[in-house]
């Protein structure tokens, strides 16, 4: 436990301490426990671990050490408390250790587990749970009020953790003690199915079928938990993916520092006004955090040039969004979100770029991220004026709406905005909009918005 705070050692041997105290009736001289179930049960856990170790499987079957949940409340439903908590002990142990320091992580979760399954049954108990089983004597399952128990023993399984593990981030982690449980029974729905799931085990479990025929729900469970876990692997992936993306244009040109967030954000609020699928809006949100990568392909020196830009070197900047639509162009789960890089300075009459496109010829992805970009341009404060009040960029978006910006995307984020809001005390980077200033207030002889702070186009 070397590296790991003193506060965060005690805590640790505090509830280690805790899980030793709720398992020890099992162990005591005349404690009737169920060995044979108890051996079956963990041994099935600690098989699932050791699987979720396995190099040839992509080390990822289930999520995480210990987290194969249906099986450990299957024995909170089985088993009295004090055995209960035995089963988790050897897979914990056993489990996947992502980071260092291995000892101190295996002794918490082992003892975090235990506590957690042994409170989850003895609110099972405490509810009449094992007498809804039947089994006994031919007694038939009583599965209506079977639910009630078990989903109490949900709910405890579900706070009981969030309870322990807010106690480690304020001790090791050195989270605030006021945000350290916050967010406490944010997993209570993904734990109910797991307890219905357990409950089915645990009744084919004590039916004349027997343990055999409660593999029957173990194995499919088991699977939902391995396609489970790697959705949520391609889903970091992506992000992975979409950050480091981000994270070169931001080295390569700081004007877009904190820009590309606060775009993918406020095309989000749009897409949610519109009522789009929760998959499109995911793309929109990919779509407003890229909409500016082709700056890679554009030369330093351009982006960074103090003064006004020459003719060809405002052509090199325009063509950041091919460059843009070519860097992603291979990626695959971007999907729409390319058209909306390669179009998002497009204008609703026609003369924007990189095509002169023209109403509804622009891509609906392109016209939300366009509105997005502009608006946060105006609420940003830059390094040679404050940003603008959000009233006063809303203002500014209606007045250019139909001839720059869709009037439908720029009802929606103003409809987003009295909903929601917007923190424009966050928006003090600049950004591409501060070399192309649009939306800007009109000078003599200029178009709103073609041209910016050294004559930079959009």
């Amino acid at each position: 436990m070397r590296g790991t705070p003193g506060a965060a050692r005690v805590y640790i041997l505090c509830v280690a301490v805790c899980a030793a105290l709720c398992a020890l009736p099992a162990v005591s001289p005349g404690a009737a426990t169920p060995w044979g179930t108890l051996g079956l049960l963990a041994a099935l856990h600690l098989a699932c671990e050791l699987l979720g170790r396995c190099r040839l499987l992509g080390g990822s079957v289930p999520i995480g050490a210990g987290s194969f949940f249906p099986l450990l409340l299957a024995a909170a439903f089985l088993l009295p408390p004090s055995a209960a908590a035995l089963v988790a002990v050897p897979g914990a142990l056993a489990g996947r250790v992502e980071r260092p320091p291995a000892a101190a992580r295996r002794i918490w979760r082992a003892a975090q587990l235990a506590l957690t399954v042994g409170a989850a049954s003895w609110a099972y108990g405490l509810l009449g749970g094992p007498a809804t089983l039947g089994g006994a004597g031919g007694a038939v399952p009583d599965l209506p009020y079977a639910l009630v128990p078990a989903c109490a023993a949900a709910l405890v399984f579900s706070l009981v953790p969030a309870a322990l593990d807010g106690g480690i981030l304020a001790t090791a982690e050195r989270v605030a003690v006021r945000h350290a449980w916050r967010g406490a029974a944010g997993s209570l729905g993904p734990h109910l199915v797991h307890a219905l799931a357990g409950l089915t085990m645990a009744v084919l479990w004590r039916s004349s079928y027997g343990p055999v025929s409660a593999l029957v729900v173990l194995l499919p469970m088991y699977i939902n938990c391995w396609v489970f876990a790697q959705y949520h692997r391609r889903q970091a992936a992506h992000r992975a993916t979409i950050r480091a993306l981000v994270q070169a244009v931001d080295i390569k040109d700081g004007y877009t520092r904190g820009h590309s967030e606060r775009v993918g954000r406020a095309s989000e609020l749009i897409a949610r006004e519109l009522g789009m699928e929760e998959s499109r809006m995911e793309a929109l949100r990919f779509a407003g955090i890229l909409h500016d990568v082709g700056k890679l392909g554009v030369p330093t020196r351009v982006l960074r040039k103090d003064g006004p830009l020459t003719p060809e070197e405002r052509r090199v900047i325009e063509l950041h969004p091919e460059y843009g639509h070519e860097i992603v162009r291979g990626i695959g789960f971007l999907d729409e979100a390319r058209a909306a890089i390669l179009h998002h300075h497009e204008r609703l009459d026609g003369s924007g770029y990189p095509y002169g496109l023209a109403g509804t010829q622009i891509p609906e992805f392109a016209r939300v991220v366009a509105v997005a970009d502009a608006f946060d341009a105006m609420t940003s404060t830059r390094s040679y004026r404050r940003g603008r009040p959000v009233p006063v960029a809303v203002e500014e978006l209606e007045r250019c709406a139909g001839s720059q910006f869709d009037p439908r995307m720029v009802r929606a984020l103003a409809r987003a905005l009295d909903r929601h809001g917007w923190s424009a005390a966050a928006n003090t980077v600049t950004s591409e909009e501060e070399l192309t200033g649009l939306p800007h207030q009109k000078q003599a002889g200029e178009r709103t918005g073609t041209a910016g702070r050294h004559g930079r186009p959009r």
